[in-house]
This record gives structure tokens, C-alpha cells and sequence, in this order.
């Protein structure tokens, strides 16, 4: 094994030589709010919790819906800081540790005090609805008044939105608990969840594998009970693709159902933001709280948006029966690789077929072409991210460009950025040609539904099982359909692979037939839910939470500096391609780090994160990353470089190189 050591620059800060031995151990995350809070999140609030609840709650949250927790909340049973707290041992246990699942980018420093808030408004009579003390975790792409919303990228690590987005204000209104942010993949850029500021994400049912994306962070949390529920975007299979690869129920609305103001553009013709959930019920209950007009978001205020008075009405039904349901055959693949999810799939529809509906294989002429040709994200998204940026005049950063010029995204998102910066201008004769697609793919569809007398069409969301983490995703695109017609779709989940691997089926339907969805969502889980636990996440026993509860937390004071001190040793194991890491920063507070980084970049230049070292909240970490064959050449060549990111630096300070003696 070679010792692999930094070189220094006499100006830049002494890095240590020790050597040491993709997943990092790291303090626990819960300490985060601890950090970022001192004596707040230390401090008990006995005088908020009613005397009569026992020491240890009757109700452990794993695998809890959000009607289960309304119940035991009114029953006394629970108090929502109980909730949060049981929910914070699962993240601290699960999270960085255990499986290390890496779902969570940052925590929620008030969920506590939040949770007092609402316990007391409880016990005084006043109840906000459903919602009412239930914990959510939310994608870093919602603006949130109270903690950075950084779409997952170093670039906006220390940007603080104004104020709540529209759908974060509501589901605060609701009385729900933001309990922390989810990781991403980066700006939402794609569908295995990695970034520069999160690192990657874990699959909980197969730790080697990703989640999907790019709300890959919130299905993970969401799969591995770290919260009730959450909230995610989806412009391209962004909620949909991490529902199917978590055996989860999400919903990305019609286009104009709900707003997207306050959240980090990718393409205004394809964003809608939905929730992501264990059950179709929990799906509603958030649908109810988050869906409204918005004059800020005009497509939300256009003629023909209808919206339900309640998502629950109608769940009761038995909507399978005798529904007609289209089979979309040129989706389920025809490669080896496709067989897999595809026979999943084709037995899902079997038990369709038993509860009383009707499959019938639907022709779209060019279907597939047609979606193919319809994606607009590489025309839109270098403006709309600059227009967001725009708005935000604290933001690090102002485009697309900069992030680019400056090394501030992850390696893995190069030649996606690079292309879609290259777009010259707003309007193009390709932009206005594909916009048009868009509305042949949608009446071509809907003319082939009324052919056929289908209420809605059925297919994989993704043809292809989730890859392995650092491996590109294999059978995508099916997402285009919805993304393109700006039609709903629904997915639930389909059954498992033979060895334990989730499989989503997904229904579309036309616009804002929302609750028809959903009732076909209920009617499908009424013999019996597809859904089952992660085993890299089981249940934690309740005497854990009284023990976290009554523990003292350490008080955590560090002075700050204007340089911080950062010391990183690391050790490169040329057969197995791993480079070990052990990285200590002092004279910077936890919660003013931002990032230490590992980058590659020729000398003099600025390049891509290959991995996140250190993160916000923490100063210490260790771990190893498995190098990529051109990482490794990058490495050996002394390509690699250390920079980190402080509240009062943050797009960068300091550069160290990473060489092989």
C-alpha cells in the first residue's frame, strides 16, 4: 500500500501526514442540531409535555403512517417531540452510520422547539389538521426561510432564501415539522442522487445501489423511516423513479395543480413539485395541505385547473373494477436488461386484472420517438437557474457558467452542465421544434386513449432496476411521458425482484384526474400492500428514544478563526482502487464549514468535486472513496486536489495537492 501525502503551500494551512485505512464515518448527524443550536436543543420542556404520557412512548414510528401518529398524538400517547426525537435516533443510527444511507443533508435545528410549540398549541385545544406535530423531510431544492436551500451544490452552500417557499409555508401552516433537508441529485440534474455538497446516496434496500433521483434523498429517508412522509420535484421521473426504487407511493400532479414558487428551477415547461410517501392515503393528506392557486406561479391561476375539494374523497372506492387500463408495451423494454423489472411489472397487472379491472394493450403511433425528441431541459434550464439566482441577491453565485468556471458541482455532472451551458439562447428553431413535439406527444396519446375507452395508461417507471452507486442508470426515459404531456401520474409499488429489489408500476391519466389516481392507488394497495420495510433499517427499540431524551447533550464551543486549520492524511490501496481518508479541521465552528472537498483539476485551474470529505455541521471525518479508472490516472499524475468551504469563503479557500511519494 502507498502512502499517498498533501503537498503544501507554504501560505496555505498545515495538513497532517498520518496514514490511515465510497462511505465515510462520521459523527452522528443528529449532533448537527446539537451544533448548530448549543444550549437550545439541550434544554428539556417537561412544562409542554403533559403529565399523564409515559416516560417511553406507546408508539414507535417505524414504518408509521401519518393517520397513526394524528392518533396516538390524540390520544397522549406521543408528543411530537417525542416523534422528532424517535425519528432523530433513527437518522443518527441509519443515516452515517449503519447502512449509511447519506439521505439527509441537513437537519433542522428548531424541529425540536417546533415540536414544543405544537404539542403545547395541542394540549391547549387548538389543532391545525392531519399534519397537525408530524415530522417531513423536504428536498434542499424548497426555499426555506430557516435553513440554506442549496440545491445540493457547494456553489449555494450558504444561500438563505427570504422566505419559505409556497408549499414549505403551507406545510408549516398544516402544522407539519420540517425535521430536516434531503440530498438531491445535484440541482436536480438526474436520477442516482449524487452531488457535490451531499455526496452520494444509498438505496436502504441494497446499500450498493442508488435510490433514484434526483429526490433520491427523500425516498431513501422517507423508505428508511426518517420521517412520516416528504416532499420532492419531479422534472423528468424525480419523485417517481426514487418511489419505484423504494417500494413507495408518489404523485407527480398535472402541470398547473400545484406551485413551484420557492423551489431551484431545472426546466419551467417540466417542474412540478409532489410528495413522496409510504402509503396512497399519506400521499392525499400531503396533496390537501401543499395543492393551491399561486399567483406567483401563473400556470397555477389558467383556465381548466381543478382542483378537488379533498385528495381523500374517493379513496374508499373500488376503482379497479371495471376500469378499462391501457398497457403501454413499447415501455416495459425489449433488452435482457429489461426482463427483470418487466416481468415485475406484467404480474402487477395480473393482480390488477384479478381485482376487477380490465387491461388492453394500447398502440401510440411513434410513441416512443415522440418522447425521445420532447425533453426541453437543455434549452431551459442554464436561464431558469440564472433567472432563480437572479431573485436571490445574497446568492455565491449568479449562473450556470460560474459554478462551471469555479469547480463548485461534482465530476459526475460535467458533460451534463457543460452541454446545457453551451446553449446560446433563450428561443431557438430546436427549442420551438420540441415544444411542439410536446403537443403531438400529448394529443397523440390522449386521441389513443379515447380510442381504446382507457381512463388511464400503465408502464414501468424505470425499466431497469436501480444500478449500483457510481454506475450510470441504465432503462430511463419512460419519465418523459408524463413530463412531456404535463399529464399526472401515480406510481405505487409493483412487487420485488427475486432477490428483494423494489419495483414501481406507474399509471398516468388525463389532466387533473388526480383523485381517480389515487382511488386506483387505494384500490390497488386494498388486498394488500406491496409494501415492506428495508432490512438495513429495521426497528429501533423505544427505550433508545427515552434514553435520548433524558441524555445531556455536550455543549460544543469552538472559537472561530479566519483561516481554519485542516489537516487530511490519506492512503491509497492500488488493488482495490481505494483512497483512505482521515480529515480534522479546527479554528472554524462546525456549523461555519461548509465543505472539505476532493477535487480534480489541472494546476492553475479550477475542477469538479470528486467527493464531499467533511460537511456542514461536522469537522472531522474518515472514510474511503473508490477511484474510477480516470480518477485513478488523475490521482497518480497529482490531478487531485483538498479545497473546503466556510461560511465566511464559500466558494473556496485554499488548495492542496493530493500526490503519491
Amino acid at each position: 500500500m502507498k502512502s499517498a501525502t498533501l503537498l503544501t503551500d507554504p501560505m496555505a494551512p498545515s495538513v497532517g501526514m498520518v496514514p490511515t485505512a465510497d462511505r465515510a464515518v462520521r459523527p452522528p448527524i443528529r449532533l448537527l442540531a446539537v451544533i448548530a443550536l448549543t444550549g437550545a436543543c439541550a434544554t428539556t420542556s417537561t412544562g409542554s409535555i403533559p403529565q399523564h404520557v409515559a416516560q417511553i412512548p406507546l408508539l414507535n414510528v417505524h414504518e408509521a403512517g401519518i393517520d397513526a401518529l394524528g392518533e396516538a398524538l390524540a390520544r397522549r400517547e406521543i408528543t411530537s417531540r417525542q416523534l422528532v426525537e424517535q425519528y432523530l435516533a433513527r437518522i443518527d443510527a441509519y443515516d452515517q452510520a449503519g447502512p449509511a444511507l447519506n439521505a439527509m443533508i441537513a437537519l433542522n435545528p428548531k424541529a425540536l422547539e417546533t415540536a414544543d410549540l405544537l404539542d403545547r398549541e395541542r394540549a391547549a385545544g387548538k389543532l391545525r389538521g392531519p399534519l397537525h406535530g408530524v415530522p417531513i423531510v423536504i428536498k434542499d431544492n424548497y426555499d426555506t426561510a430557516d435553513l440554506p436551500t442549496t440545491g445540493a451544490t457547494v456553489a449555494l452552500a450558504t444561500s438563505l432564501p427570504a422566505r419559505d417557499g409556497f408549499q414549505v409555508a403551507r406545510l408549516r401552516e398544516a402544522g407539519a415539522i420540517i425535521i430536516g433537508k434531503t440530498n438531491l441529485h445535484e440541482l436536480a440534474a438526474g436520477v442516482t442522487t449524487v452531488s457535490s455538497l451531499g455526496g452520494r446516496t444509498r438505496n436502504p434496500y441494497d446499500p450498493s445501489r442508488n435510490p433514484g433521483g434526483s429526490s433520491g434523498g427523500t425516498g431513501a429517508a422517507v423508505a428508511a423511516s426518517f420521517a412520516a412522509a416528504g416532499m420532492g420535484t419531479d422534472t423528468c421521473g424525480s419523485v417517481r423513479v426514487p418511489a419505484a426504487h423504494n417500494n413507495l407511493v408518489a404523485l407527480r400532479p398535472t402541470m398547473g395543480l400545484s406551485s413551484r414558487a420557492g423551489i431551484i428551477p431545472l426546466s419551467h415547461t417540466q417542474d412540478v413539485a409532489g410528495p413522496i410517501a409510504r402509503s396512497v392515503r399519506d400521499v392525499a393528506l400531503l396533496l390537501d395541505a401543499t395543492v393551491a392557486a399561486d399567483p406567483a406561479d401563473l400556470v397555477t391561476m389558467a383556465p381548466g385547473v381543478r382542483r378537488p375539494a379533498s385528495f381523500l374523497t374517493g379513496l374508499a372506492t373500488e376503482a379497479l373494477r371495471g376500469t378499462r387500463v391501457g398497457v403501454l408495451t413499447p415501455l416495459f423494454g425489449n433488452t435482457p436488461d429489461d426482463a427483470e423489472v418487466g416481468d415485475v411489472v406484467r404480474a402487477a397487472v395480473d393482480r390488477l386484472r384479478a381485482a376487477g379491472a380490465i387491461p388492453v394493450e394500447v398502440v401510440v403511433p411513434e410513441l416512443v420517438a415522440l418522447m425521445n425528441s420532447s425533453a426541453v431541459i437543455d434549452y431551459e434550464f442554464k436561464f431558469n437557474l440564472m433567472d432563480y439566482l437572479a431573485q436571490r441577491p445574497g446568492a455565491p453565485v449568479a449562473s450556470l457558467g460560474e459554478i462551471l468556471d469555479r469547480g463548485l458541482y461534482h465530476l459526475d455532472l460535467d458533460a451534463q452542465f457543460r452541454r446545457r451551458n453551451g446553449t446560446a439562447e433563450r428561443t431557438s428553431e430546436t427549442y420551438r421544434a420540441a415544444l411542439a413535439r410536446r403537443d403531438v406527444l400529448r394529443q397523440t396519446l390522449l386521441a389513443a386513449m379515447d380510442a381504446h375507452h382507457v381512463d388511464v395508461v400503465i408502464y414501468p417507471p424505470m425499466r431497469q432496476r436501480a444500478a449500483k452507486v457510481g454506475q450510470a442508470q441504465g432503462g430511463g426515459n419512460n419519465c418523459q411521458l408524463s413530463a412531456s404531456t404535463g399529464l399526472p401520474a401515480l406510481v405505487m409499488p409493483a412487487g420485488f425482484t427475486a432477490d428483494g429489489f423494489p419495483v414501481g408500476i406507474e399509471f398516468l391519466s388525463r389532466a387533473f384526474e388526480e383523485p381517480r389516481l389515487l382511488a386506483i392507488g387505494a384500490s390497488m394497495e386494498r388486498p394488500g400492500s406491496m409494501r415492506r420495510a428495508p432490512a438495513s433499517t429495521p426497528i429501533l427499540g423505544l427505550e433508545t428514544q427515552a434514553e435520548l431524551r433524558t441524555a445531556k447533550q455536550p455543549e460544543v464551543r469552538v472559537a472561530a478563526t479566519e483561516t481554519p486549520d485542516v489537516k487530511a492524511s490519506f492512503t491509497w490501496d492500488a488493488a482495490s482502487s481505494i483512497l483512505n481518508y482521515d480529515v480534522a479541521v479546527s479554528g472554524v465552528r462546525p456549523v461555519d464549514l461548509m465543505l472539505v472537498a476532493l477535487h480534480r483539476g489541472d494546476a492553475g485551474k479550477w475542477g469538479p468535486v470528486i467527493a464531499p470529505l467533511v460537511r456542514t455541521g461536522f469537522v472531522t471525518a474518515s472514510g474511503q472513496i473508490t477511484l474510477r479508472d480516470s480518477e485513478r490516472d488523475d490521482l497518480l499524475v497529482g490531478r487531485l486536489y483538498v479545497r473546503w468551504y466556510t461560511r465566511n469563503q464559500p466558494l473556496g479557500d485554499g488548495r492542496v495537492v493530493v500526490t503519491l511519494r
